[in-house]
C-alpha cells in the first residue's frame, strides 16, 4: 500500500484532502483510481487507511476507514549528527538512516568538513524531502527530524543523554558493552541515544579531547577503516541492534 505523510490539518471529520504535489503523484505516477486505498500518516504516530473518494491531477480527496497505531518506529530516540559530506554522500546518510531507524539528523561543521557551513532553502528541502520518501518507502510512522546546520563545538555542548563519537585510532570504547551497562534492573535500555560521525579523513585530536571533555564516550565500529557515509549507516545499525530496536 503506498503511503503519504500529511499535516494534521489536511485531516478533518474523517477526510483527507492531500497536497498538489502529492495528487500528481497519486494520479499521474502512481495512476491510482477512485476506490483504491492509500496508507496516511499524521507524523504524529497514527497511521489510516484511507479510500480516494475523488482523483485529478489537481485535486485528490480520500475517506479513512481506519485508524490505527503506525508499526516501524523504534523506542530508542537516535539522533545522528553527521559531519557535512559532499551533497550526494550526505544525502546517501539521510536516506539510508532514515531506513535504519534514526529519529533526529544534526549536519555539523566541524575542521576537516570540505564544504561550506551553509546550506540554500532549496537544498534544505531537497534533504527533507529525502527523508521524507524514504520514511514512507520504509514504512516508519513519524518523519526524523533535520535540524539546522550546527557548529561542532555548540553540537557538543548542546548533546544531551547518553552520547557517542566514532573514531578511527585511539583509546575507544566497546559500544555493545558501553550499551550493556546502562540496562536498568528491569532490563531496560536506554532510551534516548546520540551518534557524532566524523567528515572524510575525520575528527581532529583537539576535536576528540573536547568530546571527552564534555562526557561523549569515544567508540570503534570495527577493525576496518570505513567511509565517512558508511559509518553513520554501520554505527546507527549497531546502537539501534545494541538498543534492542532491530530485534
Amino acid at each position: 500500500m503506498h503511503r503519504f505523510f500529511i499535516p494534521r490539518e489536511s485531516l478533518r471529520d474523517g477526510q483527507v484532502e492531500f497536497s498538489l504535489e502529492q495528487a500528481h503523484q497519486i494520479s499521474k505516477v502512481l495512476r491510482l483510481h477512485r476506490g483504491d486505498e492509500v496508507a496516511v500518516l499524521d507524523n504524529g504516530g497514527w497511521m489510516y487507511n484511507v479510500e480516494l473518494s475523488e482523483v485529478s491531477s489537481g485535486l485528490v480527496r480520500g475517506l479513512v476507514r481506519r485508524r490505527h497505531l503506525a508499526p516501524g518506529e523504534p523506542r530508542t530516540k537516535l539522533t545522528l549528527y553527521p559531519a557535512l559530506l559532499k551533497s550526494d554522500k550526505l544525502e546517501f546518510v539521510l536516506q539510508k538512516c532514515t531506513e535504519v531507524g534514526v529519529s533526529a539528523f544534526v549536519p555539523i561543521l566541524s575542521d576537516r568538513c570540505n564544504v561550506g557551513g551553509s546550506a540554500s532553502d532549496e537544498k534544505l528541502g531537497r534533504w527533507e524531502r529525502i527523508i521524507a520518501e524514504s520514511a514512507e518507502q520504509c514504512e516508519r510512522g513519524r518523519l526524523p527530524r533535520l535540524h539546522p546546520i550546527t557548529f561542532y563545538s555548540v553540537a557538543c555542548e548542546q548533546a544531551r543523554g547518553l552520547t557517542f563519537i566514532a573514531c578511527e585510532r585511539g583509546p575507544r570504547e566497546n559500544l555493545r558493552r558501553e550499551i550493556a551497562t546502562r540496562v536498568d534492573g528491569r532490563g531496560r535500555r536506554p532510551f534516548a541515544l546520540n551518534l557524532f560521525v566524523g567528515p572524510e579523513g575525520g575528527y581532529t585530536d583537539a576535536e576528540i579531547d573536547e568530546a571527552i571533555s564534555r562526557g561523549i564516550i569515544p567508540i570503534g565500529l570495527g577493525p576496518r577503516i570505513l567511509r565517512a557515509e558508511t559509518a553513520s549507516v554501520v554505527g546507527a545499525t549497531l546502537l539501534l541492534a545494541y538498543a534492542g530496536d532491530l530485534e
